[in-house]
């Protein structure tokens, strides 16, 4: 394992749940030390957040979130005072100029000679004056760390050096998830029909109701399992019994609880936006149905493993989903590439090793 030898600080608004491990990997590799600094999300975002780490140390701030949608800005209390006390070789902020503390927090280090790296999804594509905002915003940084390929390409194109641009693919699935898998991990035979699984949070965003309409129209009548609660659940459920009764609402689970479902499963689809949980899915064996989004599925999915589909393109879902159960072998095929990606490509052991790369560039 490659190190960083000094102390690192971490900001974060928020800490979701599901980037502890991460964290925790990247503080094993801080021989200094690292502390994480974040708050607490808003009621309306449904995000599970914590305020505790296992390896690294944790400083909660007072996030004060201000407006809302286009207009949105947050301001965390306690930033200065924070820094001020851990007083760390190397700062690691969010790229995102929404975050109105992060410019006090650059000016401090800068004074003190010490390295500010950002971390992002990338930048708009812009031009005038909104470019030379976000050109000034990540010049403020000595290397920028993107979750995607796309990301990287976006961070160049606002003119910020190419050689100073990392590429951490956004992963939450580890080698933990499921180290026993092997290379022929799905039959080559549906059990009497295909099981498709889809899990994450139930909103509108995620257009499960396009799958439950989806799985009507296919001929080998596929078992439909939806694991997650949320805000849609009640609508989803009663829409179900209208075009695809035999949908099974399994509600939350979480870690080891979910492992029967992936277990069972020959067909893995996300027909909306986000969704974390196609990486723990992959490592699982499964192919990939999932529509285009962010940049992190281009990582991701590729035409070895999966499909990607335009959002909100209901014509290309249900095409794709009978193109996909028509071939089984070629699904086995598809399941154990996913395997191999991340294996050996995406995976938290690997977004770790390139931060501590940016961190000793």
């Amino acid at each position: 394992m490659i190190k960083y030898s000094g102390r690192l600080a971490v900001q974060q608004r928020v800490l979701p749940s599901y980037r502890v491990p991460f964290f925790d990997l990247l503080a094993e590799s801080c021989d200094g030390g690292m502390s994480l600094f974040a708050g607490l999300p808003r009621p309306e975002e449904s995000i599970v957040s914590v305020e505790k780490l296992q390896v690294a140390s944790f400083k909660s701030s007072q996030n004060i979130h201000l407006f809302r949608g286009a207009f949105y800005l947050c301001f965390q209390r306690g930033m200065m005072d924070w820094l001020k006390a851990y007083n760390p070789d190397a700062l690691i902020v969010e790229a995102n100029p929404r975050y109105l503390a992060t410019p006090f927090a650059v000016r401090w280090m800068r004074a003190r000679g010490k390295k500010i790296l950002s971390w992002g999804l990338g930048a708009p594509r812009v031009n005038g004056v909104k470019r030379k905002f976000w050109l000034a915003f990540v010049n403020q940084f000595d290397a920028l760390i993107a979750y995607s390929q796309r990301g990287a390409d976006e961070y160049a194109a606002l003119g910020f050096p190419r050689e100073k641009i990392f590429v951490a693919h956004n992963s939450v699935a580890g080698l933990r998830f499921n180290v026993e898998g092997s290379t022929d991990l799905r039959p080559l035979t549906f059990d009497l029909h295909p099981a498709i699984l889809f899990v994450g949070r139930l909103q509108s965003r995620k257009r499960v109701d396009s799958l439950l309409r989806a799985c009507a129209e296919i001929e080998s009548t596929p078992r439909l399992i939806i694991v997650g609660d949320g805000p849609e659940r009640a609508n989803l459920e009663a829409l179900a019994k209208e075009v695809f009764p035999s949908t099974e609402f399994i509600g939350a689970k979480h870690g080891e609880e979910l492992k029967p479902y992936f277990a069972q499963a020959n067909l893995f689809i996300l027909p909306g936006t986000g969704g974390l949980a196609v990486q723990e899915a992959m490592s699982y064996g499964l192919p990939i149905i999932v529509a285009k989004g962010d940049g992190t599925q281009d990582d991701l999915v590729r035409a070895e493993n999966g499909w990607q589909i335009e959002p909100e393109n209901y014509a290309a879902l249900v095409a794709t989903m009978k193109n996909a159960l028509s071939d089984r072998a070629r699904l086995q095929k598809m399941g154990a590439e996913s395997h191999r990606i991340v294996s050996a490509e995406i995976n938290i052991q690997k977004m770790a090793e390139t931060f501590v790369v940016a961190l000793n560039s």
